[in-house]
C-alpha cells in the first residue's frame, strides 16, 4: 500500500482547507486512454489551495471500466497553520456508486478524521464536493475540473533525488565538508541526540520533516564537518541505526572559486600544516585587497577557515574610517581518500566600514544590499594571485575538468 502513496505536489489544495471555507482548484493534465472494460490505475493530484496551498493529495482510484472499485486518499498537511510540521493521514475509502467515504486517524497527531465526498465525471474531467473534518475542523470540498493520471504518469513525476553521493570520485560536484544521511523516520530522534556534544553542525532546515519524508519513512539531515573528518564521521554514521544512505552533497564550495594543487608544500609529516597555508593565503589576499591582515582561524566543526582585514577607507579620507574585510575559505583534499593534491574554496569578500578612529565616533549605516556587498570584480584578481601563489589550476567549467 505504501507505494501507492508517493508524494506529489497538493492534490487536495481544494480536497483540505483547514479553514472551513470552500477550496477550489484546477488541474489540468493529459487524457487518458481507457481500456474498455479493462482494470487500471488512476491517480489525483496537483489540486491547487488547500491550507494555502500546502496540502499535498494523492487519490488513488482502481478501475473497473468507468466503475471505480477501490479508492485510497493520501493526504499531508501542516499541524497548524503556518506550521513547518506536517501530518499526514491514509485512508481507504469505501465506494458506493458516486460516494467516497472512510474514516482513519492522522499518523502523528493521531486526530480522528472522517472523508465523505461525491465523485462526478463529465466527459475527461471529474468533480469533487464533501467533507473532510480532522479532530473538530471541518473542511467543506468543492473542486470541479480535475483530470487524472495514468500509473505512468504518475510514477514518472515521483522521481527525486537526494542528493547523496556515497563515493564521489572527487569534490567536483560535491564540497568536501557537506555531508548527508538518510535516516528511518522512527530512528531519527536518536540519532540526532547522538550528535550533541560533536563538533559537527546540522543544517537547521533538514530538520523539518516534510511529506516526502513522511511517504518514504526516512528523512535526510545534512551537515557540515571538517573536511579531514568527513570520511571517519561517514563511516561511523552509516553503521548507526535506521541509517539507510550517507555521503558527501552540495555544500559551500563553489568551482569558478576553487583552486587545486600540490599538497607536499603544504604538510608537516602526515598532517597538512594549515596556519602555514593560511597564512600564505592572507598574504596574497593582504596585496590583492590592500589590506593588512589582522587575524585567521578556523571552525573547530566544519573546518571553514576566517580571514579578517583591515585597511583605510578611502570613500572619504579625511574622516579617516577604517575598512573590516572578511574572507571565508575552506582547505581540504580534492578527493576522498588518499591523494597528493589539495583544493582551496575562497569565498567573496564582505566589507563593513566603521570609525574606529580615537575621540568621538561617526555612527554609520550600510543600506547597500548583499548582492551589492558581494558584487567584487573578481576581488582584484584574487583568485588568480592564489592559483599562481600555490602552483595550482583553476576549473574549466565549459570542458569540466582542471586546467
Amino acid at each position: 500500500m505504501r507505494a501507492l502513496l508517493v508524494c506529489s505536489t497538493a492534490l487536495l489544495a481544494a480536497l483540505l482547507a483547514v479553514s472551513p471555507d470552500v477550496a477550489s482548484a484546477q488541474m489540468k493534465l493529459s487524457p487518458k486512454a481507457t481500456a474498455p472494460g479493462g482494470t487500471e490505475t488512476r491517480y489525483f493530484t496537483s489540486i491547487d489551495g488547500l491550507m494555502d496551498g500546502n496540502a499535498d493529495v494523492i487519490l488513488k482510484e482502481t478501475r473497473q471500466g468507468k466503475t471505480v472499485t477501490a479508492a485510497v486518499l493520501d493526504v499531508c498537511y501542516p499541524v497548524a497553520k503556518n506550521s513547518d510540521r506536517k501530518d499526514r493521514f491514509v485512508v481507504n475509502l469505501q465506494v458506493a456508486g458516486q460516494n467516497l467515504t472512510g474514516t482513519t486517524q492522522s499518523l502523528g497527531e493521531k486526530a480522528p478524521v472522517t472523508v465523505k465526498l461525491l465523485r462526478k465525471q463529465a466527459g475527461d474531467t471529474f468533480e469533487f464536493r464533501g467533507q473532510i473534518a480532522i479532530g473538530q475542523t471541518v473542511t467543506e470540498v468543492t473542486s470541479p475540473d480535475n483530470s487524472d493520471l495514468s500509473e505512468k504518469e504518475f510514477q514518472d513525476n515521483q522521481t527525486s533525488d537526494d542528493g547523496i553521493t556515497p563515493q564521489p570520485k572527487d569534490f567536483t560536484d560535491v564540497s568536501p565538508e557537506a555531508i548527508a544521511v538518510k535516516v528511518k523516520l522512527d530512528a531519527a530522534t536518536e540519532f540526532l541526540k547522538s550528535l550533541k556534544g560533536q563538533d559537527v553542525e546540522v543544517t537547521l532546515a533538514s530538520l523539518t520533516v516534510g511529506c516526502d519524508a513522511l511517504r518514504a519513512g526516512e528523512q535526510t539531515i545534512n551537515m557540515s564537518v571538517d573536511p579531514e573528518r568527513a570520511g571517519a564521521l561517514l563511516a561511523k554514521l552509516k553503521a548507526m541505526p535506521g541509517v539507510t544512505a550517507a555521503g558527501w552533497t552540495a555544500g559551500m564550495t563553489e568551482m569558478d572559486r576553487t583552486i587545486r594543487f600540490p599538497a607536499a608544500d603544504w604538510r608537516a609529516g602526515d598532517k597538512l600544516d594549515r596556519d602555514k597555508l593560511a597564512a600564505a593565503v592572507a598574504g596574497v589576499l593582504s596585496k590583492t585587497l590592500a589590506a593588512k591582515q589582522v587575524s585567521h582561524s578556523f571552525n573547530p566543526a566544519t573546518g571553514k577557515l576566517k580571514l579578517v582585514f583591515k585597511r583605510p577607507n578611502q570613500d572619504y579620507p579625511a574622516l579617516e574610517l577604517t575598512d573590516t574585510i572578511e574572507v571565508a575559505g575552506l582547505i581540504s583534499p580534492d578527493k576522498p581518500g588518499t591523494t597528493d593534491k589539495l583544493m582551496l574554496w575562497i569565498g567573496s569578500p564582505s566589507t563593513t566600514t566603521a570609525d574606529e578612529g580615537s575621540g568621538a565616533k561617526l555612527n554609520l549605516s550600510d543600506d547597500a544590499s548583499a548582492d551589492e556587498e558581494g558584487d567584487q570584480p573578481d576581488d582584484n584578481g584574487s583568485i588568480e594571485a592564489l592559483a599562481k601563489e600555490l602552483k595550482g589550476q583553476r576549473w574549466d567549467a565549459d570542458k569540466s575538468v582542471w586546467k
